[in-house]
């Protein structure tokens, strides 16, 4: 097979390789990628889009079940729902078809050359690539490595059998009787509350003191109030320890075991960088751990190569690798560019949703700031109430000094969509008054932003 010959080799086509890929392609670099399974990676196949697909359903469903009887206060009532999940999977995998599809389409359109198969370095500028024709070599100018990320494996707690990960946890035809999920964190909570909306039993096993323990308490309550009010059980302070017969074998948190039957076990335990399998070894990169150590433009230890998205470390997010690999797509067509955000929201898929920008009111007074905080419940938000969805409430963190906006989170129903309000008052450098000035939309939960920014100021209008 002819040998390739390009300026820039991108390795993996997830979210921040295919976004690095086409928008080289844009400024004229002659860029190839090279994709082992399908594009669009973890987050587009086997992680983030299929998950919120699955949520959605679950949702749903569980709203047609709740007007099944007396209808609620709303007086709509309809005959007992039935789910059929192996039609849910296929919509899922439509959905999954259509943006993957669509990858592919914006690839070839910035002319960017697609190679399929497995990539192996034999040098910093070459690699060898395992296609169903035969070996492809690649030689480049430039390489970024992104090859993401993938679910970390228990030793005692391998996968196959009742054991499955996330990835397996999304292609199930049959909602199981009794689910066990391994891990509190935002991926085990958003599975195991679709799944206990399903009709699923769930018990979750979490060996810190609280879920979601990248969250502070407060946004933390509202989700764990949900979780019982669907009945499932939380068991935190607690270890799993491994397989007896059908059941999973945990420790408690009191220090006894317990034997929690299920028909599936969902381990969630983290993710791990894909760090192996496409000879690694053979480069000489120096490591933050077990990621790949990079500086502010996304370069490695060795020149010409760069490495962006889950593999470089926390936080480990689609958006995140997409920024950098615009970023690097750019480096490398000769403009200057660096690393300049001032945060990166993060959402959690949970019942009610989470969404956080910049520092919550402990880590600003941890870095030394003296802070203002005001917050706004969305029991005293119109549209929340219209909505059936009172809980939660939106939360902003200002210096006391200056009132510079340095962080903002939500807890509640939907509050995923204000994340990009959030990220661009942080980016821009807003301050208290400037979200208080901005006129919001009524009704709207978006209302509670600028409520939060009031109180913070001392004269809240509507509590």
């Amino acid at each position: 097979m002819k040998e390739i010959v390009c300026k820039l080799l991108v390795i993996g086509a997830g979210p921040g390789g295919y976004i690095c890929a086409i928008r080289a392609g844009q400024l004229g670099v002659d860029t190839v990628i090279v994709e082992a399974v399908k594009a669009g990676g973890t987050c587009l196949n086997i992680g983030c889009i299929p998950s919120k697909a699955l949520i959605h359903a679950a949702e749903e469903f569980e709203k047609v079940s709740h007007m099944a009887g007396n209808g609620g206060p709303l007086g709509i009532t309809v005959e007992t729902p039935k789910l059929d999940l192996a039609k849910t999977i296929a919509w899922k995998d439509g959905i999954v078809g259509r943006l993957n599809s669509g990858v592919l389409g914006l690839l070839r359109k910035a002319k960017v050359k697609i190679v399929h198969g497995r990539a192996q370095f034999r040098d910093g500028k070459t690699v060898e690539v395992e296609t169903e024709t035969g070996t492809q070599v690649i030689r480049a100018e430039t390489v970024v490595i992104a090859t993401g990320s993938e679910p970390v494996e228990l030793p005692f707690l391998p996968f196959g059998g009742p054991v499955i990960s996330s990835t397996d946890a999304l292609s199930l035809k049959t909602v199981p009787q009794k689910l066990v999920v391994v891990g509190g964190g935002y991926i085990g909570l958003e599975l195991g509350t679709a799944f206990a909306k399903m009709g699923a039993q769930v018990t979750v096993v979490e060996a810190t003191p609280q879920i979601l323990p990248q969250y502070d308490a407060e946004l933390v309550k509202p989700v764990a109030k949900r979780l019982a009010d669907l009945g499932i059980r939380v068991l935190t302070g607690a270890r799993a320890k491994g397989l007896s017969g059908n059941a999973l074998l945990i420790e408690t948190a009191e220090g006894t075991e317990e034997q929690l039957e299920a028909d599936k076990i969902l381990v969630t335990v983290g993710r791990k960088p894909r760090t192996e399998g496409w000879g690694l070894d053979e480069l000489d990169l120096d490591r933050a751990g077990k990621f790949l150590r990079i500086d502010d433009r996304c370069r490695t230890s060795m020149r010409g190569i760069h490495a962006i998205g889950d593999i470089t470390g926390e936080p480990m997010l689609a958006h995140r690798a997409m920024a950098q690999g615009e970023m690097v797509a750019e480096i490398v067509a000769g403009r200057k560019r660096t690393w300049d955000k001032r945060c990166i929201p993060a959402v959690c898929f949970t019942d009610p949703e989470i969404v956080t920008a910049g520092l919550s009111p402990d880590e600003a007074r941890a870095q030394g700031y003296d802070v203002r905080v005001g917050q706004f419940p969305f029991n005293a938000n119109g549209r929340a109430m219209t909505m059936l969805s009172e809980d939660g409430f939106v939360r902003i963190v200002a210096r006391a000094d200056s009132n510079l906006v340095l962080g903002i989170q939500a807890v509640g129903a939907g509050v995923s969509e204000l994340s990009s309000a959030f990220a661009l008052a942080i980016e821009m450098g807003a301050r208290l008054e400037d979200v208080a000035a901005t006129i919001h939309a009524h009704p709207t939960r978006s209302e509670g932003f600028q409520e939060a920014a009031l109180k913070a100021l001392g004269h809240a209008l509507h509590i």
